[in-house]
């Protein structure tokens, strides 16, 4: 089968603990902490497990809903909570042909520390024998995201996977992998058909304090993406493919936001499944936060997930300001 849209990337079980008393927000010049007094005995108020989560797997439930046929690659371990990812990513109606099983290792569980909206995670990438699977026919496109910081050669896999085969490739790069810099990761920037980030990522990856939006995009894109996506929270999406400047406001929340775990990758993976779905850039961007507001209703990063008919729905009824801006 040839996939359309095949997410490659750690996939993790999320532990959302919901802090309540003991639990303060300091303000700091490097920013926000979360204090906890040490040795403190802490009641939370719930816990809500969500299996089969993570940066890939979250694209490729988006991508799968928006109606794309859809594979992940990834690894879990031979234990209870490997064989749970397994069920929800079936359940979910994605491909799990890519998915390695191995023997003796433990699958990737995180901790999502929420208090109000936000989030504090406390993550581990167990070391697993990466590897660019052999398909029947090589995937439209290819969506990478986060891997452990092991995973250095798999990335230069991909990159000549990707350009001996023609497939497009997004990647929506990790604290680690913007952690190595630009230059290391020459050849993924160089092959990447669209490549998101944020702000701030943006101005780690160039090693700038620039603010300017269009010197950002155009740094990155010099890079080697043919286009560049950056985000920037409440002032919305900005993006070039080299032949104009956009920018996107955030679609109004309905409610304020219960959880936005997920809302990043939301963006990017609808935004990649417009464009493989051969809608133009411009009109890939304007459904992009659409997904984004539907996921911070709910906790976890999929359950808010749209289909193509729901995102569609959104958008015709979006107020007048939400719309497409050139720069």
């Amino acid at each position: 089968m040839k996939y359309t849209f095949v997410a490659l990337g750690d996939i993790v079980t999320d532990a959302f603990i919901k802090l309540k008393d003991g639990v303060h927000i300091e303000n700091e010049p490097t920013g926000k902490e979360l204090c906890i007094n040490f040795g403190d005995k802490l009641e939370y108020e719930d816990v809500t497990i969500v299996p089969a989560v993570g940066n890939a797997p979250n694209a490729g439930v988006s991508a799968h809903r928006l109606g794309l046929s859809t594979a992940l690659v990834t690894d879990i371990g031979d234990d209870d909570f490997g064989n749970k990812k397994l069920e929800a990513l079936r359940a979910e109606g994605i491909a799990t042909d890519f998915v390695d099983v191995h023997a003796g290792m433990q699958s990737n569980y995180h901790y999502v520390l929420r208090f109000g909206p936000e989030r504090t995670i406390l993550i581990k990438h167990h070391p697993y024998p990466y590897a660019v699977p052999v398909f029947d026919e090589a995937p439209e496109w290819i969506y990478f995201s986060s891997v452990g910081e092991h995973g250095l050669p798999y990335h230069h896999e991909i990159a000549t996977y990707c350009k001996e085969n023609g497939v497009k490739l997004a990647f929506q790069p990790g604290s680690f992998q913007i952690s190595l810099g630009a230059e290391e990761l020459k050849d993924v920037y160089a092959v990447a058909e669209i490549f998101f980030c944020n702000k701030e990522e943006a101005q780690r990856i160039l090693n700038s304090h620039e603010s300017d939006m269009k010197v950002l995009l155009d740094g990155v894109r010099a890079l080697g993406p043919n286009t560049t996506v950056i985000t920037d929270g409440p002032a919305g999406a900005f993006a070039s493919d080299g032949t104009g400047y956009w920018s996107m406001p955030m679609y109004p929340d309905p409610a304020p936001p219960v959880d936005r775990t997920g809302a990043g990758d939301a963006f990017a993976s609808t935004v990649t499944a417009m464009l493989a779905e051969g809608l133009s850039l411009p009109e890939a961007l304007r459904r992009g936060p659409i997904n984004s507001m539907s996921v911070v209703q709910h906790i976890g990063a999929q359950k808010g997930l749209l289909t193509r008919t729901q995102l569609e729905e959104y958008l015709i009824a979006a107020p007048t300001n939400y719309r497409l801006l050139e720069l």
